[in-house]
């Protein structure tokens, strides 16, 4: 599978060169991972579970420290950022890292002194607007109000850089709509760069305007998922058929599934001119896409 490059128009937010983290006595769980994201690009990160994707947040916001490789922020090196560079970057973690005695009102307000553009007026509507009793200890909230909190949390001090691990595996459909609809409007008015894991395709493709796969410890694939969906087709025949097929085509196989009695399926991307998909192929939808490249 080859990764789609795009060539950047401004400074990245976030730069992973040659990224190789390993786990103690397991085995590489990134590998050479070169990944990239540009101020406002909203990034859904796809993968299979066990395949990464929390190390390789973790790895981004400099939490982890790859063997080898080079990870920056902002032009900053991850592991050694400077106070200024940190108040930049929202976090939401999969596992809630709330001070549990404390009650909504003590944490944000506690979080509110590290940051010079704290916005109290987000904080206000959110927390009205989400039904998070203020005065009660964190501990005695439900799963999905600690995650909102969480939420508010990241998006209180109006970050450039959102991180976003599975950041609504704990909410109901509803509060999954409406964190979407913040986010979406977070984006717009600031220009913020998001990425975030999720396994609810549904939601994803409501609001990732790009999608990037992540297999065997590599970004496979990175684009925008209308482009993916508009261009990328799935054949099926013999394997000397299909190459001169491809070739003619100009299409760009992404991904080869050998079938019995000398085929294949092939996964591939057709080039921007194409003026229509080719007769015998497959459309592909999310779905497809990640059970194929994951």
């Amino acid at each position: 599978m080859t990764p789609l490059h795009f060539p950047p128009t401004e400074s990245p937010s976030a730069e992973l060169h040659g990224v190789n983290l390993a786990y103690p006595k397991g085995p590489a769980v990134l590998q050479g991972l070169d990944w990239q994201l540009l101020p406002g690009q909203v990034v859904g990160l796809l993968g299979r579970n066990g395949a990464g994707k929390t190390t390789l947040l973790e790895t981004l916001l400099g939490l982890r420290e790859p063997q080898s490789g080079r990870v920056q922020l902002f032009g900053q090196d991850a592991q050694q950022l400077d106070d200024a560079a940190r108040a930049r970057i929202g976090y939401v973690p999969q596992f809630s890292d709330l001070f549990e005695a404390f009650t909504p009102d003590q944490l944000l307000a506690y979080f509110r002194s590290f940051y010079p553009r704290w916005n109290e007026a987000k904080v206000e509507g959110l927390l009205s607007r989400w039904d998070i009793a203020r005065d009660q200890p964190i501990r005695k909230l439900s799963g999905g109000q600690k995650q909102r909190l969480s939420i508010i949390r990241a998006l209180a001090h109006e970050p450039d850089l959102l991180v976003l691990d599975e950041p609504v595996s704990g909410l109901d459909p509803v509060g999954r709509r409406d964190f979407l609809r913040e986010l979406v409007d977070q984006v717009l008015d600031r220009g913020t760069t998001v990425v975030f894991s999720t396994h609810i395709l549904s939601d994803l493709e409501r609001v990732a305007f790009n999608v990037a796969f992540l297999s065997r410890g590599r970004i496979a694939l990175q684009a925008p998922l209308d482009e993916l969906l508009e261009r990328v087709r799935a054949f099926t025949g013999g394997v000397s058929e299909l190459a001169a097929l491809l070739a003619r085509l100009g299409a760009e196989p992404l991904k080869r599934t050998p079938l019995e009695g000398g085929r294949e399926r092939v996964l591939a991307r057709l080039p921007a001119q194409a003026d229509a998909a080719p007769a015998g192929s497959e459309a592909v939808n999310l779905e497809d896409l990640f059970a194929e490249l994951t």
